[in-house]
């Protein structure tokens, strides 16, 4: 499936390297159904699958947000076998997205809630405009998060705060969101995607091969023991001895010039 194929997201290659994901439910507020978890899945493979690939922005389409949760018009009727499917599906895809070697931010825009807010907090980090807000008010619906909310929001923010969340389902805002660490930067509106592209730019400027190592060792080191964790970081250290891009890199700091890194 080509971009332009798709019904319920966009996936553009806005410049060389940098890849923008638009989920594209406006009238639902970007509401996720088991036809977009079929076609992000087939987003993420584009991604994947492109060599050049080197970061990912995720954002939802219109003003209002982000991704206002799952579709609860077709979770109402489910069975608790079928429910069980709809979350591991969820389950499996952010996971793939978690390990995705390039660095993925969540571009969060207006409502960042249940579901939405469970698909940003599996990207890598998470900036935010001034009017984002986040919430895991399925408890209000009489069920759980089911899309990692309990795992991943504890592990960012720590269980107290992700309790707090997630059983009295309050809603926090951006300035708030920042204070307990649930995103890395706040930007007024009109300057969010900008900023992600300044972010984006920033990335691409750095060594493609050090870059996936580094995110590497972060992702694999979570929930290792210190000792495991840091001979992960070695290995990646060392390897980035047999690249071109570690003698292009210092090379350049030498001769204080900009490096030219070729990814290899």
């Amino acid at each position: 499936m080509n971009p332009q194929s798709y019904t319920t997201l966009n996936l553009e290659l806005i410049e060389p390297g940098t890849y923008l994901l638009t989920l594209n439910r406006p009238a639902s507020l970007n509401a996720l159904n088991s036809e977009t978890f079929n076609e992000f899945a087939l987003a993420l493979e584009v991604v994947a699958d492109d060599v050049e690939a080197r970061v990912l922005l995720i954002t939802g389409a219109g003003e209002k947000a982000f991704v206002a949760g799952a579709d609860i018009s077709e979770m109402q009727e489910m069975s608790p076998v079928e429910g069980m499917g709809f979350s591991q599906t969820a389950m499996n895809l952010f996971r793939r997205l978690e390990l995705l070697p390039i660095p993925v931010i969540a571009v969060v825009n207006g409502y960042c809630l249940g579901g939405g807010c469970e698909l940003a907090i599996a990207c890598d980090w998470i900036i935010a405009s001034e009017n984002a807000v986040f919430g895991q008010p399925e408890v209000n619906l009489g069920i759980t998060p089911g899309f990692g909310g309990t795992q991943r929001l504890a592990r960012l923010i720590g269980p107290a705060r992700a309790m707090e969340m997630i059983v009295s389902g309050r809603h926090v805002k951006a300035d708030e969101a920042l204070a307990w660490g649930l995103v890395n930067h706040v930007y007024p509106q009109d300057r969010l995607m900008q900023e992600a592209l300044a972010m984006a730019e920033q990335i691409l400027q750095k060594g493609p091969l050090a870059v996936r190592l580094s995110k590497q060792a972060i992702v694999r080191g979570q929930g290792l023991d210190l000792d495991s964790a840091c001979q992960i970081e070695s290995q990646s250290f060392g390897l980035c001895f047999s690249s071109d891009d570690q003698k292009e890199g210092m090379a350049a700091f030498l001769e204080k010039r900009k490096p030219e890194f070729k990814g290899a």
